[in-house]
């Protein structure tokens, strides 16, 4: 009998299964566990109140990056400190590799771990952190889990699950030369808005994604969890193969040979059927940016502030008139007249070298305006040293922003970097909600380009705007 024709992301949960029991989620192994300071201090209570242990220490991989500050190594906030020693102690205890902040290979979590090699095609990925999905971009089944689940993995290498619907994103045209992968993936959940891929996992396809460099792949996979999907993933070729070869966790000799001649097999059979299917057009994509609060609420950077009133859907009206009246902004008011006071470049969305030297490229020979308050931030000590080697670092010092350490920044309100009052932020992360940059921050998210042009301007910008 001829076996049906399967999508990657079958192919991937299916080598996972280690049962597969009827009327009940599948039991799937997992290759990789990343935990930091933020997520897992519970689960490790969890397992000693249980009197259980860590099943496979070696498939974890700890790291400090939510709680760090970015402008020293001195770690003044009493609860961050205590829960990354915290961690510390959990990691000795149980023999969990960690990156400490302050070390060489620190960094943030979905930075580090492609950049080492240690996330790999066909891989089974976790992590308690919904951004997990960045990983995705190597054809890996990767994503976000919750803090039981987390206790789970650590005692049984094993996690059960129901089995996702399965969605494809067929991109075609080629992308003009101003557009990011941040600006694609931003038009593509502005489309289908922010709950569109619900219960489903996405595999992004066509001819735009195999130019498209892995760090424009991992931008892309990272923001899917904003489009409502459990993960999002691509499959391996040969931008992938080039990016793994020599990297320090990547097998070598004979070993590599055999990897990827596996990794090729993950691909899309033909004939093989998804559950949805959407297709986008890039060819006449502009750069993109959010104007409310949830990265569905996004236009054209070139466009205006939408009327409420043109959404037909009652629950998506309430929302935009809700998002309106946070952001303080008004229907019909052009997106590029929008003033901000701070910049931020940086995450695990947009915080790896490519992002930086985008951003250097705008800021080259100019200055970021008196009234922007802007932050570079590298998504590792690795990026940071690349970046300095590059020159990058005195570009953005020299124009008049911050060039800080590692970490997750002003991404989210958990660390010094947080906003404070009422400011308006052109943001390269990955969420916009009510308070995630500090309790009455108003983010509008952005590609790194488009973040240095603001920054210039003091206002939401494009690069081709700026004389």
């Amino acid at each position: 009998m001829t076996a049906r024709p399967r999508t990657l992301i079958d192919k991937v949960w299916d080598s996972k299964v280690v049962q597969c029991v009827p009327g009940e989620p599948d039991l799937l192994y997992i290759d990789l566990h990343l935990i930091h300071e933020a997520s897992s201090p519970q689960a490790f209570d969890g397992l000693r109140i249980a009197g259980r242990t860590v099943r496979r220490p070696a498939l974890t991989l700890a790291l400090e990056d939510h709680n760090v500050p970015t402008d020293s190594l001195v770690i003044a906030d009493e609860l961050s400190r205590r829960q990354i020693e915290k961690l510390r102690d959990n990691c000795t205890e149980t023999g969990i590799r960690l990156f400490r902040f302050g070390d060489r290979e620190q960094g943030i979590v979905h930075v580090v771990g492609p950049q080492y090699g240690f996330v790999q095609p066909g891989m089974s990925v976790v992590c308690g952190d919904s951004h997990t999905s960045t990983h995705g971009a190597f054809g890996a089944l990767a994503f976000g889990i919750g803090t039981s689940d987390v206790e789970h993995v650590l005692a049984t290498q094993t996690l059960p699950l129901l089995r996702p619907k399965t969605m494809s994103v067929e991109f075609t045209g080629d992308v003009p030369a101003d557009v990011s992968a941040k600006d694609i993936i931003l038009a593509l959940i502005a489309d289908i808005g922010a709950n569109g891929a619900t219960g489903h996992v996405i595999e992004y396809r066509g001819a735009p994604l195999a130019r498209m460099s892995m760090e424009g792949r991992m931008t892309m996979c990272n923001m899917s969890i904003e489009a409502g999907a459990r993960a999002g993933l691509i499959a391996p070729d040969q931008v992938t193969l080039d990016y793994l070869a020599d990297l320090p966790a990547s097998p070598t000799g004979n070993m590599w040979d055999e990897a990827v001649a596996y990794w090729k097999t993950l691909t899309t059979d033909p004939g093989a059927q998804f559950d949805r299917e959407v297709t986008v057009d890039v060819t006449k994509l502009s750069p993109y940016v959010t104007w409310g609060t949830n990265p569905g609420q996004a236009v054209a950077l070139s466009d205006k502030v939408p009327e409420p009133t043109t959404f037909t859907d009652p629950g998506q009206r309430a929302a935009a008139e809700r998002a309106l009246a946070y952001m303080g902004l008004a229907p019909g008011t052009r997106m590029d007249t929008i003033q901000v006071d701070t910049v931020f470049v940086g995450s695990c969305t947009n915080g790896r070298i490519e992002d930086l030297r985008a951003a250097a490229d705008v800021l080259r020979g100019r200055k970021v305006a008196d009234s922007v308050n802007m932050l570079v931030v590298p998504g590792s000590m690795a990026v940071h040293r690349q970046a300095e080697a590059e020159g990058l670092h005195e570009v953005f010092t020299a124009s008049g922003a911050q060039w800080r350490l590692s970490g997750c920044s002003m991404c989210l309100g958990m660390n010094p970097d947080r906003l404070i009052g009422v400011r308006r932020c052109a943001s390269t992360s990955n969420r916009n909600y009510e308070g995630r940059q500090g309790a009455q921050a108003r983010t509008h998210l952005v590609s790194p380009a488009v973040a240095a042009a603001t920054a210039v301007a003091g206002r939401l910008a494009a690069p081709s705007s700026l004389s």
